[in-house]
């Protein structure tokens, strides 16, 4: 019988490079999240200005308002809003993400067999090498598919959660690199940073749509004769349409950014790249052996589209996607052979 590896050369992956390369991808996604964030603040701004002081340039009011010669209301604003919405998601991210599940804490008191026990020692030695102060609570999904995920805004919220199927049909060396995956998650701090991204994309989404029909149906339409009042409109229309593209694509890059970071995290945990590799393909093989059973499972499960970003296999790459979710077309995950290249193991010509 075939081991999962035999199709693949061995070798060692740069997993200092991996961390050090996706660290500065995600320094420039956030960056670029905050900048779009602060100039659609502006441009509200300037909109509404306009408004206030019909004949004043465009120009001359968008440069008022950075040098803050007047006050940009919106952009104030917009910011308490972000901050308020991003300290609700931090306080109940974790238990939003195991809505619609049926799951259940593990403890050394709890743990009823030795798997789950195990699996409470295995957390409880990596949280020692991951130099992590807490230990995450541990919760096991009664679900038949292999999948995990990891949650918290901090190490001391944070969670990770395994589902039955991973448990039972990994080995332990290979349920160690899919914990030390998770555990590489809040040691990287990527719940906040993808909280943050997503907060910061819906906001402005809403923001350009009231924005847009404002300009179409409000007050806007009474600069339609002036140079500056028509630069204006067409800015607004050019961001309604390629904003959402542009969030979209950035959370995708940050995402996959992420993951290659989480797997690169578990060699540094591990120092070994080939129980993760055996796991990914494991995790893959079985979801597209039982394709049918586990689209039925995802889509019953309530609130599933929520976690698709944070488990460590995207049930797309195996063709099972969630009918109720447009942005599940695009997947938040880089393709197995991609993250098997990152580790060093690459495909046999």
């Amino acid at each position: 019988m075939a081991k999962p590896l035999d199709e693949f050369h061995a070798g060692v992956g740069d997993w200092r490079a991996v961390i050090k390369r996706n660290n500065r991808r995600t320094l420039i996604v956030i960056s670029l999240f905050i900048m779009l964030y602060i100039l659609l603040g502006l441009l509200v701004d300037t909109f509404i200005y306009s408004q206030q002081y019909r004949t004043a340039p465009i120009g001359a009011i968008f440069h008022a308002l950075i040098t803050w010669h007047i006050t940009p209301y919106a952009t104030i604003i917009t910011t308490i809003i972000a901050v308020i919405s991003l300290l609700v998601a931090f306080a109940f991210h974790d238990r939003i993400m195991l809505l619609g599940t049926e799951y259940h804490e593990i403890t050394p008191e709890t743990a009823t067999d030795l798997k789950e026990k195990q699996l409470y020692n295995i957390i409880e030695e990596l949280k020692l090498a991951a130099g992590l102060q807490y230990m995450p609570r541990v919760f096991i999904m009664e679900a038949n598919y292999m999948n995990a995920f990891a949650s918290g805004y901090s190490e001391k919220s944070a969670i990770v959660a395994i589902t039955r199927g991973l448990l039972d049909k990994l080995d332990r060396d290979e349920t160690q690199a899919v914990m030390a995956h998770e555990l590489s998650h809040i040691r990287h701090m990527d719940i906040k940073l993808t909280l943050m991204a997503s907060v910061l994309s819906n906001i402005m989404l809403i923001v350009i749509d009231i924005l847009f029909w404002s300009a179409f149906f409000g007050r806007g339409r009474s600069r339609d004769g002036e140079g500056g009042g028509n630069w204006l409109v067409i800015a607004i229309i050019i961001l309604r349409y390629v904003l959402p593209l542009l969030t979209l694509l950035l959370m995708l890059f940050l995402s996959r950014s992420r993951e290659y970071m989480a797997d690169a995290g578990c060699v540094e945990l591990t120092r070994n790249n080939e129980p993760l590799a055996r796991a990914l393909l494991k995790i893959q093989g079985d979801h597209e052996a039982n394709i049918e059973q586990y689209a039925q499972e995802y889509n019953q499960a309530a609130h599933d589209s929520i976690r698709r970003e944070a488990y460590i296999f995207d049930p797309i790459k195996a063709g099972i996607e969630d009918k109720s979710a447009p942005s599940d077309l695009f997947s938040t995950h880089p393709s197995i052979e991609k993250r098997l290249a990152a580790l060093g193991f690459r495909r046999k010509t």
